[in-house]
């Protein structure tokens, strides 16, 4: 659903340190990042490595290239160039992906690329319906459970739709028709993540809406308010519920609809 971007370009992650405020105090925060190098912290990365093997919306004839403009043996170094489609694989939307005049990539805020990880899991309800839209029922229990969703905080659907990856049919999941058919987000439930002033939205399927969506209500909601989105998550299926922090990383592409995102989770031991 993307627009299509050459990028010849070399991604490095840089580190970052920070201190989460999204109802978390600096002394946790600052004892999460220290015990990476202790081993109290663990790190979990929910992006895919990118290649051309990755499952894509349907209709993109390319999707990614790469190509070697330089080799050890013969240059004395190894480098690549690549070309590949803005949103594919692991990636994040932009709120220009869908309303006009809304930021690009490189115009979101960067505190917004960091918070309190909350997740929704819906595996059950998925399992059973294909087509599961994303109650406000569930947001409810949730906040009965944990409190009210902290504004800043990064909401991840966990559907357990990454056991079909990279299975193209099984992850499309569609039908004789043509139409395609996994969980997502419902408008109405959007709507009461939108009111906790979250800074992003996220899940492991190829998409934010339900893929027999035809006009991507959430989407449109969701960016509309200058809210990014994180399709394509891996596995989700080592996260607490709450208590892990979220650190998303996209390529800062200038004008950019959106582009490939490494999203990290910090969870304490």
């Amino acid at each position: 659903m993307g627009i299509a971007h050459r990028v010849v370009s070399v991604l490095v992650l840089p580190v970052f340190c920070v201190s989460f405020a999204h109802g978390q105090s600096q002394t946790k925060s600052e004892g999460a990042l220290e015990g990476i190098a202790s081993g109290k912290t663990r790190i979990i990365d929910l992006s895919y490595a990118i290649n051309d093997k990755l499952v894509a919306w349907p209709g993109d004839p390319r999707v990614f290239e790469a190509t070697v403009n330089g080799t050890v043996e013969k240059d004395g170094y190894f480098t690549r160039s690549f070309w590949m489609l803005e949103h594919y694989g692991t990636h994040l939307d932009a709120p220009a992906h869908f309303p006009p005049g809304k930021s690009t990539v490189e115009k979101i805020a960067p505190e917004k690329f960091f918070g309190p990880a909350v997740v929704l899991d819906v595996r059950s309800e998925s399992a059973k319906d294909a087509d599961y839209q994303l109650s406000p029922a569930v947001i409810e229990a949730w906040e009965k459970r944990n409190g009210k969703i902290p504004a800043g905080a990064i909401v991840l659907l966990r559907t357990g739709w990454a056991s079909r990856w990279p299975d193209v049919q099984r992850y499309r999941n569609t039908d004789a028709k043509g139409e395609m058919h996994f969980p997502g987000f419902s408008a109405e439930a959007a709507k009461v993540l939108l009111e906790r002033k979250i800074s992003g939205l996220g899940c492991d399927t190829l998409s934010i809406d339900p893929g027999n969506s035809k006009d991507f209500p959430v989407h449109r909601l969701v960016l509309g308010a200058e809210v990014y989105q994180l399709e394509n998550l891996r596995d989700l299926s080592s996260l607490p519920e709450m208590g892990a922090s979220l650190i998303v990383a996209p390529i800062k592409l200038e004008g950019g609809s959106g582009g490939a995102v490494r999203v990290f989770a910090l969870v304490s031991k």
